[in-house]
């Protein structure tokens, strides 16, 4: 007779420390001493009711989303999992060995509801900003700025051309949410007011997003991500996303600089960016208005393919507000003279026009060479042509030197950015 035994294994109970098994130079040890989490329960505590089941603690899941960006986990669902058998991310989140863990579903409610009513984002974002700051790694003194497109998640397929997209015949409450963003920001600088030209398709999933082919290859849905940093330690101060547009991404820069005057009081001394922000307006803003000094190329399309004299060949006096032609003749904006001086208004470009008399050109040995096809030459100034000018004697110094190297910290960081995004 065969006899087998029965073995009971009796139950241990013994202390488990999480703290102990994280090993001293992990890497969530080393960021968990400068994260500071604790005014966010304050922040969101209008966005919580009092009765009902307890909800998920918003620190456990930004403590969650943490480890995912670090650790390069990019799905939610999959962060889950892994923070549920990871001791290392467990005692990050402060989390027991029996606590649970959220659903992944958490995550995406809470960022399209509460998270977002009460741009809990972007005020962490700000906070870590100010901690950046007040360790000396932001002085403030000199920023750069430049844009990088994202491809949108929308389909071409599932779009509608701009002659049979009727943005007014849209009902708000029947709209998804995605619909719903883009009504609201029709009049928006960064968006809608942009610019006049609607874009040829239109998204039926993500409308705000632009149809593009910036890239050179197959146009698809985008959008433009903007980065205002500090030049010191590459420390991204402000963030704001745009239709990829130039006007949009130009006219974002200002936004940025108003935000981080206003909420850190940083006046730089340069802006440093690509020749993109080079319009004259964007320059006289920065020059004038603000008195930062512009590192940025002057957007100029006054050169000349031809072969004929280019507005640089002329020569422009200050005082008399006149142009010297190469041939020593002189361009006015008028010849008759006023009892009463009158206003020179610029055209809807903001610019002024300088003419020749036609019998001086009619004469002139360098008429070949200045106005071939025309009766008298006239040069066009801009009406912001002292800050193009400042911007063209900076681009002359050593500083700007050092400003074009200093541009590439913004490269870096889309870099990275593009390695998640694509």
């Amino acid at each position: 007779m065969c006899i087998i035994p029965t073995i009971l294994a009796a139950r241990r109970i013994y202390e488990f420390s999480i703290e102990t098994h994280v090993p001293a130079d992990h890497m969530l040890r080393a960021v968990n001493r400068f994260v500071d989490l604790a005014g966010i329960r304050k922040h969101l505590a209008p966005f919580y009711s009092s009765t009902g089941r307890p909800s998920v603690d918003p620190e456990l899941m930004i403590r969650m989303l943490l480890v995912g960006y670090i650790m390069g986990i990019r799905s939610e669902r999959r962060l889950c999992e892994e923070v549920h058998l990871n001791l290392a991310y467990r005692w990050f989140c402060r989390l027991d060995l029996t606590d649970p863990v959220p659903d992944h579903s958490s995550f995406s409610k809470n960022r399209h509801g509460r998270f977002r009513d009460s741009d809990l984002l972007r005020h962490l974002f700000e906070t870590v900003v100010a901690r950046c700051i007040a360790e000396g790694l932001a002085s403030g003194q000199r920023f750069a700025a430049d844009a990088s497109i994202i491809q949108a998640d929308a389909n071409r397929q599932n779009s509608t051309q701009k002659a049979d997209w009727k943005p007014d015949k849209i009902d708000p409450e029947e709209a998804p949410r995605a619909v719903r963003e883009y009504l609201a920001t029709l009049d928006d600088a960064a968006f809608g007011a942009a610019s006049p030209v609607e874009p040829k398709f239109t998204s039926h999933s993500d409308p705000a997003s632009q149809w593009s082919g910036a890239r050179g290859g197959p146009a698809y849905f985008a959008y433009s991500t903007n980065y205002l940093i500090d030049t010191d330690s590459g420390v991204i101060l402000v963030v704001e996303a745009t239709r990829s547009i130039r006007q949009a991404e130009v006219g974002s820069v200002r936004t940025m600089i108003d935000r981080v005057s206003d909420t850190f009081a940083l006046q730089p001394e340069r802006l440093i960016a690509d020749t993109a922000y080079g319009t004259g307006e964007m320059l006289d803003w920065l020059d004038r208005q603000r008195g930062i000094a512009p590192h940025i190329p002057v957007f100029d399309k006054s050169a000349r393919r031809d072969g004929t004299f280019e507005r640089a060949d002329f020569t422009y006096d200050a005082e008399q507000d006149t142009y010297t032609c190469p041939g020593g003749k002189v361009l006015k904006q008028n010849r008759r003279a006023f009892r009463t001086a009158r206003e020179q208004k610029p055209d809807e470009n903001g610019m002024l026009r300088y003419r020749a008399i036609k019998a001086d050109c009619d004469v002139c040995e360098l008429k070949t060479r200045c106005c071939p096809k025309a009766p008298a030459r006239k040069v066009l100034r801009s009406i912001y042509e002292p800050s193009r000018d400042r911007a063209r004697a900076i681009a002359q110094t050593t500083e700007y030197a050092i400003s074009c190297k200093l541009r590439k910290k913004v490269e870096m960081l889309f870099a990275l950015l593009k390695r998640i995004l694509g």
